[in-house]
């Protein structure tokens, strides 16, 4: 296993950030850990990469546990903190020697950069005082110094935050370019990034992990237990009345005449609804099931207590 994180425990204070967290990730996989701000995705993060010290528990890169003195594993590992950390006084170029030389690639370390420069596409930038480069770009130049010792495991603390569109479409191409052949855990509120470039989801809510899987067996973990239809009228009947259907279970309502009807039962309520409709003289305009995306499940499972799930 690239990472193996054993009951691991944190705590700040009377805060628990971590709640005996355990996963393993293999060589290769690139994981998508997702979690309300909070969640302590991450202090999980920086317990991995030897920044914080956990309070019980363990971790392993590589198979070597990170409190062990016998190997430094943070050779191992490529590191993009939340706040990108950059020396905005130094040119690109002259950066990201510095960090070979921190790595101390020796004679490698000028070949290395060019290397990098030319991955991470900042060519055009690399004579440029960082202090000067878009958010974008700094991002890029974070990657870079994160990829120039050619880590076998990569983790990447909300790498596009603060982009705009254009940029986090480069910068998503750029992780799903590099992690081919590397192990990644990525971390983002952004769902569409998780479902495009990660193979494996985490999520993690009040310190427990409370969903681990591929994203379509995550979407199912609510989808196949509730079915929602969204149900518009050109009447307005009140929310009362629709609660009354034979197997709803709850309403919403989501404009004057449109309404999210769901239900719990195995039975497709949507016959049910149109006969309501019909003895009820109202005129339906839309009868559609819903599909849970991401995102909806994403909120059911984080808007709730963690459970054992």
């Amino acid at each position: 296993m690239s990472i193996t994180v054993n009951s691991i425990t944190k705590q700040f204070g009377k805060q628990v950030a971590l709640n005996s967290v355990t996963f393993q990730v293999p060589q290769g996989q690139v994981v998508g850990l997702l979690g309300p701000n909070g969640a302590g995705k991450s202090t999980l993060m920086k317990i991995i990469t030897g920044y914080l010290t956990p309070d019980s528990g363990s971790a392993l890169v590589n198979g070597v546990d990170i409190n062990s003195p016998a190997y430094d594993f943070r050779r191992d590992i490529g590191y993009l903190p939340e706040h990108n950390p950059l020396y905005t006084d130094m040119y690109v170029k002259e950066y990201l020697l510095w960090v070979a030389g921190i790595y101390r690639l020796g004679k490698n370390a000028r070949k290395r950069v060019l290397e990098i420069i030319d991955i991470t596409g900042i060519g055009h930038e690399q004579n440029k005082k960082i202090g000067s480069l878009s958010k974008g770009y700094r991002q890029r130049v974070g990657l870079a110094q994160a990829l120039i010792h050619n880590p076998s495991v990569l983790i990447l603390d909300e790498p596009t935050s603060g982009l705009d569109p254009n940029q986090i479409v480069e910068i998503r191409n750029l992780i799903a370019a590099v992690g081919q052949n590397k192990t990644v855990i990525l971390s983002t509120h952004i769902m569409q990034e998780v479902e495009a470039i990660c193979g494996r989801i985490i999520i993690i809510n009040k310190g427990s992990i409370v969903a681990d899987g591929p994203a379509t067996e995550i979407k199912a973990l609510t989808s196949s237990s509730v079915q929602n239809v969204v149900v518009e009228f050109l009447e307005t009947p009140s929310v009362e009345l629709l609660q009354s259907i034979e197997n709803v279970s709850n309403v919403n309502q989501l404009t004057a005449t449109t309404f999210l009807v769901s239900s719990s039962s195995n039975t497709d309520i949507r016959p049910t609804i149109f006969n309501f409709a019909k003895n009820n003289n109202l005129t339906l305009l839309t009868l559609q099931q819903k599909v849970l995306n991401l995102e909806d499940v994403f909120q059911s499972l984080t808007l709730t207590e963690p459970n054992n799930r």
